[in-house]
């Protein structure tokens, strides 16, 4: 009785041994086909890796401990309710982990991108499994749980190539509406950072209350969307006020009766 008592032992032992090596070799090799994959995030590699060998740990010590003669049946009743005790302590938590991965799978983000999401704009610096890092463009750092940026819409400005610019000018009603959409056209051909594929686009939008509203569509590349915004907003008022065109604002006239 003794000694199958010592064999159970010795081969429960055993069990435990080459099932945390055969663990500890699976790992390694799951850890290596994700990292061959450039769909699968180095940061979720990781944590999955180290769940997969928690798992597989588990499964060998309850395996080793059925061998020694142990009635396991209790232990996974407890670690079931244990698990559900946690899920439901830790459900927020949870649920920034499950949003975690499903942005590292489906990658809507990537770290140097622009985007909007979670309630808040910036360049993401980072994503782990809880959150997300941006940096806004005046340095301020902005960490957003993973379940606020999967839970709302996801507005990402660099992951297309292009972008298309669009400025609204308006002039005065007495002025040359002809000559101002020819100034704007030279204006948009002139710059070499706007594509000529699409060509850019001038048209009146508008006849507003106090002006007329020219629209501008111009198509550059991501990198430079800001710096033409700029630029063409200034180029336009310097080359109104050369040729005498107005930029009208609102006005109010009052009229005073005197009896």
């Amino acid at each position: 009785m003794y000694m199958e008592y010592a064999i159970n032992i010795a081969v429960a032992i055993a069990i435990f041994i080459v099932g945390k090596i055969a663990a500890k070799w699976f790992t390694k090799f799951i850890i290596k086909a994700l990292e061959k994959s450039n769909n699968v995030d180095e940061t979720l590699t990781k944590f999955l890796s180290s769940v997969l060998y928690g798992i597989m740990i588990v499964v060998v010590a309850l395996a080793a401990l059925s061998q020694a003669g142990v009635q396991t049946t209790s232990f996974i009743a407890i670690l079931g309710a244990v698990g559900l005790a946690i899920g439901l302590a830790f459900k927020d938590t949870l649920s920034n982990i499950s949003a975690g991965v499903m942005l590292m799978i489906f990658r809507p983000i990537k770290v140097g991108e622009y985007v909007e999401a979670g309630g808040t704009a910036g360049t993401i610096e980072e994503i782990n499994i809880f959150n997300t890092i941006l940096k806004t463009p005046d340095n301020k750092m902005i960490i957003v749980a993973n379940a606020n940026v999967i839970g709302s819409n996801i507005i990402n400005y660099s992951r297309k190539e292009t972008r298309r610019v669009d400025i609204t000018f308006g002039i005065g009603y007495d002025d040359d509406l002809k000559k101002a959409k020819v100034l704007l056209e030279n204006i948009l051909s002139e710059d070499e950072r706007i594509l000529m594929d699409p060509k850019p686009f001038v048209a009146v939008s508008e006849l507003a209350d106090n002006s007329v509203n020219f629209v501008t569509r111009s198509w550059v590349k991501s990198g430079d969307y800001w710096g033409v915004y700029f630029d063409t907003i200034e180029k336009v008022k310097l080359a109104f006020d050369e040729n005498g065109i107005s930029i009208p604002y609102p006005q109010m006239d009052i009229h005073t009766k005197s009896e």
